[in-house]
């Protein structure tokens, strides 16, 4: 039995919800209809990344302003790894994949985006070269770090962090071949270290050869000496 405090609450309308559940048909052929979108998008993130010569992915946060110093080192290292002859590979949105598609766009280099449709109005950067758009993430994410000679990680929240697992795990089940994985920024990086020894080695959760997967940097010059001696992937 339901009890009202007064009588204007009693004659307000309910809220109904018009509920249409899909026929088997029609799951089938959303089902069909999504499937082969995401194989589409794989197929077009291997084919756009598979004809570029070397590669170097750049992961950071979206709301890094230019004013940084975190944009702007991200801005001068891709600027100096363009100058290798590698092709910069972010997610062609503001922020740090804005500063490492300027720095290589400045300097001629080969500057990628791989881009993502969202609800909200997308802000995609204007320093790219060539860019794909996506609307999946997880497909973005897989030709994100599909044969990258270096992945390279600033400063960033929840998808920066999904992203750096998600190469650390490949790397560490030998799903991928080991490649560096460079962390930039010690504030920031330092203390998931300590974590990860305290909370993860310690306990025999991961490792004593995991935590060297990855290496932690300030250095600009030490960054493009472990690139510049990084074989070329074969997978290319």
């Amino acid at each position: 039995m339901l009890f009202f405090k007064n009588k204007k609450a009693q004659e307000r309308p309910s809220k109904t919800i018009n509920l249409h559940p899909l026929t088997l048909p029609e799951l089938n052929e959303q089902i069909k209809k999504r499937v082969g979108l995401i194989e589409q998008e794989f197929t077009n993130g291997f084919n756009f990344i598979k004809t570029k010569n070397k590669t170097v992915s750049f992961f950071g946060s979206a709301r890094t302003l230019p004013d940084e110093k975190e944009y702007i080192d991200a801005r001068t290292l891709a600027g100096e790894i363009s100058k290798l002859g590698y092709a910069v590979v972010t997610g062609g949105g503001p922020g740090i994949m804005e500063a490492a598609n300027r720095g290589a766009f400045e300097q001629k280099g080969l500057s990628l985006g791989l881009t993502i449709e969202l609800p909200m109005e997308q802000v995609v950067n204007p320093y790219m070269n060539e860019d794909l758009n996506f609307k999946y993430f997880f497909a973005r994410k897989v030709a994100l770090t599909y044969a990258a000679e270096a992945y390279v990680y600033f400063p960033g929240g929840f998808g920066t962090l999904d992203e750096l697992f998600e190469i650390l795990t490949l790397v560490q089940t030998n799903k991928i071949e080991p490649v560096p994985v460079i962390l930039f920024g010690t504030h920031f990086w330092c203390p998931l270290k300590d974590f990860l020894i305290k909370h993860l080695q310690s306990t025999g959760k991961i490792s004593d050869t995991d935590m060297h997967l990855f290496i932690i940097t300030d250095s600009i010059e030490e960054v493009v000496e472990i690139i510049k001696n990084t074989p070329e992937r074969a997978a290319h």
